[in-house]
C-alpha cells in the first residue's frame, strides 16, 4: 500500500514539474513573439560611426558598425521588454495546456482579472531572468 502510494505521488510530481516547465516554455514563446514585433516595427537605420578619434595627420581612427549588428540594436530592442510582457496573461487551451495571451482589453477578460495581473506578473519576472 505504502509503496503504490509513494509510486503515485511520485507521478503527480512529474507530471507537476511538466506542466511548469510548459508555463515557462510557452512563457519564452510569448517572450519571442513580442520581440518579433518589435522588430517588425523597427525603422532602417544608418551605421554606427565610431570613428571619434583623429590620429597624428588628422584622419579618423575607429571603426563603423552595422546597426543591425550592434549592441544598441540589441539594447533598444529590449528595452521595456519586460514592461511589455505585463500586458500577457496565462490562459487555459483546454485540460492539460495552457498559452500566454496578449490582453489587449483588460475589462473584457473572461477570466478572473485578479488571476490573471498575477500571471502577468509572473511572465515579467521570467522575461526579467
Amino acid at each position: 500500500m505504502a509503496r503504490s502510494m509513494l509510486w503515485l505521488i511520485s507521478i503527480f510530481s512529474i507530471f507537476s514539474i511538466a506542466a511548469c516547465i510548459d508555463v515557462k516554455c510557452a512563457a519564452c514563446n510569448a517572450v519571442a513573439s513580442e520581440l518579433e514585433i518589435q522588430l517588425s516595427k523597427e525603422k532602417p537605420r544608418n551605421h554606427l560611426d565610431m570613428r571619434h578619434r583623429l590620429d597624428s595627420k588628422g584622419q579618423r581612427q575607429g571603426k563603423v558598425i552595422d546597426y543591425r549588428m550592434s549592441e544598441l540594436r540589441a539594447v533598444e530592442l529590449l528595452d521595456g521588454l519586460c514592461e511589455k510582457m505585463q500586458d500577457y496573461t496565462l490562459e487555459k487551451i483546454d485540460s492539460s495546456r495552457r498559452e500566454w495571451m496578449k490582453v489587449d482589453n483588460w475589462d473584457i477578460l473572461t477570466i478572473d482579472k485578479q488571476e490573471a495581473k498575477a500571471y502577468s506578473n509572473d511572465i515579467s519576472s521570467f522575461c526579467g531572468s
